[in-house]
C-alpha cells in the first residue's frame, strides 16, 4: 500500500477533491465531458493526488467514477435485475490485469467495499456494502430496482496488495427496463427533507479553493444532538459531479468515534472542487440505528485565479 499518497480522514479535516488523474475514460461518459474536464486540469496535480508519478502511463490512469477499468483493476460485468419491482441480487467481480478476481481488501470507512447506485438523472441513490464470496472473488447483495432508467453502479474500494493503489473507483452502467419517468432538471437546494429531519447545508462549494461546509440536522425545529458513528464518522459523504457523475467518497471531519459516542447538530467538510460546475451531494446520516440521506444541489463558483484575485462566485447560499 502506498502510505505517503495516502488521504488524513480526520484530525485537521477532510479534502473534498473531487479531481482525480485524468486519461482514459470508458464510453459511460460522453466524449465531450471528458474533453472539457480534461482541458480545465492540470495533469501534474492530477497525478500528486493519486499518488502517481510522470511515469506512469496513461492506461493506467482513470478518471474517478466514469471508467470501468483503471490502476491496473476492471470492473467486471454486473449481473442485476433487468426490470423494475423484480427481487434478485446484483453481483460483479473486480479483476486484476490478467482478469484474475481480486479477493484480497483492505478495509477503508470500516468495509472492504462501498457500492453505490445512482440513475443518471441524480435520483435513486444508494449505498450499501455486498458479501465477497472468497472462493470465487464474487461481490453479491440482494437487489431491487425501484424505477426504470439508466443507473451507474460504482464499486470503491482499496486492493491489499503490495505497493497498490491507495483507492479505486470503478464504474459499469447498468439499464433497467419499465416505465420511465423524467424527472424535472434539477435545480440548486441547500435544504432537504427526509424522514422527518431537514437537513441544511451552510458554505459554498469553490473551485481550486477549499472551503467548508457545515450541514446542519433538526427534528421538528429542534437541533438533533443524537448523531451515531456510521462507517467511522458522524457523516458520510458521496459527491457526484453532474454531467459526467465522477464520483467521491469521503467522511466528516474529527476524530474517529467510539461506538456509544453521539454528536450534532453539525457536521463539517472541507470540500474543493476542481472546476466551476454543478454538484449533486449525497449525505448518509445515523440517528436510533437507522441510516438517512440527504441530497442537495450545489453549484461551485470560480475560486482564486491565477494573479491570486479571489473570483469567488456561488449562489448556493441564496437557497436557505
Amino acid at each position: 500500500m502506498n502510505a505517503a499518497g495516502r488521504l488524513s480522514l480526520y484530525g485537521a479535516g477532510v479534502l473534498v477533491a473531487f479531481g482525480g488523474v485524468f486519461g482514459i475514460a470508458a464510453a459511460v461518459v460522453p466524449d465531450s465531458a471528458v474533453a472539457n474536464w480534461v482541458a480545465t486540469a492540470s495533469d501534474s496535480s492530477m497525478a500528486d493526488h493519486a499518488g502517481m508519478g510522470s511515469d506512469d502511463t496513461a492506461e493506467t490512469v482513470t478518471i474517478p467514477g466514469v471508467s470501468l477499468s483503471g490502476y491496473g483493476y476492471e470492473l467486471g460485468p454486473v449481473t442485476a435485475p433487468t426490470v423494475v419491482g423484480e427481487p434478485d441480487e446484483l453481483r460483479f467481480q473486480i479483476l486484476d490485469v490478467t482478469g484474475t478476481p481480486l479477493t484480497a481488501y483492505e478495509t477503508s470507512h470500516e468495509k472492504d467495499l462501498h457500492l453505490i447506485a445512482v440513475r443518471t438523472d441524480g435520483t435513486g441513490f444508494r449505498h450499501v456494502h455486498p458479501t465477497l464470496d472468497e472462493a470465487t472473488g464474487t461481490w453479491s447483495t440482494p437487489w431491487k430496482w425501484a424505477d426504470a432508467g439508466t443507473y451507474r453502479v460504482y464499486a470503491d474500494f482499496v486492493p491489499d496488495v503490495a505497493d497498490g493503489p491507495d483507492k479505486v473507483t470503478l464504474t459499469r452502467t447498468v439499464e433497467v427496463a419499465g416505465e420511465f419517468t423524467p424527472t424535472p432538471a434539477m435545480t440548486t437546494s441547500t435544504t432537504s427533507e427526509v424522514d422527518g429531519y431537514t437537513v441544511t447545508l451552510d458554505g459554498n462549494l469553490t473551485a481550486e479553493t477549499s472551503s467548508e461546509l457545515t450541514l446542519s440536522i433538526t427534528r421538528d425545529g429542534e437541533p438533533v444532538t443524537t448523531l451515531q458513528p456510521y462507517l467511522g464518522a458522524f457523516g458520510h459523504l458521496v459527491a457526484l459531479r453532474d454531467g459526467d457523475l465522477a464520483y467521491l467518497h469521503v467522511h466528516a471531519e474529527g476524530e474517529t468515534p467510539k461506538d456509544g459516542d453521539t454528536a450534532g447538530p453539525d457536521i463539517r467538510f472541507a470540500a474543493e472542487a476542481p472546476t466551476a460546475g454543478r454538484y449533486l451531494l449525497y449525505l448518509d446520516f445515523q440517528v436510533d440505528r437507522q441510516i438517512h440521506t440527504a441530497q442537495f444541489v450545489v453549484d461551485a463558483g470560480h475560486g482564486t485565479n491565477g494573479t491570486g484575485t479571489d473570483d469567488t462566485h456561488s449562489d448556493t447560499g441564496d437557497d436557505h
